[in-house]
């Protein structure tokens, strides 16, 4: 039940964490109230389809290209628009889709996205946008960015246009570099599912079976040329532009996850400290990471990909493969 593990980060949260030496060669444990996320930009290991870039939001093969949404044009009378993967969306009075960035926050409103970031996901202006049929227009705020200009807020969220969108409708930024997604017409991202999911936590799959999956419901992956024996990792570079990592999840806010004895001298639940200066949870001393090609909850498009990447089992065992 969710009842259980929030209870419980009442209790852990209050520990301190401690460092410890695991068979798996790690260092640290998990901290006891971080979330998961995607630490790293998304790259390219196999195809996936639109929405994929890295972590900012933008890549140099897009240099030059510039649409509509590039020009800090007015947002006007913002509209509601069903997306047939992502249902409603919020979108400008042009039928431009809106994002919201997870290294944002809503709580004070504050943006993250400067410089060339803004250049690929150019903020909404606040000045004349209003609420069409379906937005609640208390929700419609603004936030000084750092340049002085007002932009657009959604229920706190920043809001932004994003380059590649060229056409009404066009939603090729969901789930680029797994922290842009559309907004829906709350604030909230577009296609996610109900309900308030623990960092890390598993659902039945229809195909694969229980796997598992992030706070935001998508499905979490190992990369099979990783090593837990000692704990290395191959995906480096371009590859976390496709595959970001995961960053530390408390062993409180897990729900049905193998923990393998996570306390200061357990071993499998840890977090491992990238040669890259990332922090990258793992199960039973594997990687763990999302597929920026993954759009919506319950996506298992990074199923297989290369031969090497797969779903997890609670207990980091691989689904479909056999371990290497």
């Amino acid at each position: 039940m969710k009842t259980s593990w929030r209870s419980a980060s009442l209790v852990v949260s209050a520990v301190a964490v401690l460092a410890l030496t695991t068979a798996c060669g790690q260092e640290t444990a998990p901290p006891a109230s971080q979330n998961v996320g995607a630490t790293a930009a998304a790259g390219d290991y196999g195809t996936a389809g639109t929405g994929l870039g890295n972590g900012t939001g933008y890549d140099s093969g897009a240099a030059g290209q510039e649409s509509a949404a590039t020009k800090p044009s007015s947002a006007g009378e913002l509209a509601v628009s069903t997306n047939q993967e992502l249902g409603k969306v919020l979108t400008d009075s042009s039928g431009l889709t809106l994002y919201r960035f997870d290294k944002d926050t809503a709580e004070p409103p504050k943006s993250s996205c400067d410089g060339d970031c803004a250049k690929k996901w150019p903020p909404v202006p606040a000045d004349d946008a209003t609420a069409g049929a379906g937005i609640d227009k208390a929700l419609l705020g603004s936030v000084t960015r750092a340049d002085g200009t007002k932009q657009l807020t959604v229920d706190g969220w920043p809001a932004y246009r994003f380059a590649k969108d060229t056409n009404a409708g066009d939603v090729n930024g969901q789930g680029v570099g797994g922290t842009w997604y559309a907004l829906a017409p709350d604030g909230k991202k577009a296609g996610a599912e109900a309900g308030d999911l623990p960092g890390l936590s598993t659902r039945e799959d229809s195909k694969l079976g229980e796997i598992v999956i992030d706070k935001n419901g998508h499905t979490v992956y190992r990369f099979m040329k990783d090593s837990p024996w000692p704990m290395k990792t191959a995906c480096t570079g371009e590859c976390l532009e496709k595959w970001p990592v995961i960053a530390p999840v408390g062993a409180e806010d897990t729900e049905g996850i193998d923990l393998k004895g996570s306390g200061p001298r357990g071993q499998g639940y840890v977090v491992f400290d990238r040669p890259d200066g990332i922090k990258q949870q793992t199960i039973d001393c594997v990687p763990i990471y999302t597929f920026a090609g993954d759009k919506k909850p319950g996506d298992t498009n990074g199923q297989g990909v290369g031969g090497t990447w797969f779903a997890i089992r609670p207990d980091g065992k691989p689904v479909g493969a056999s371990e290497q």
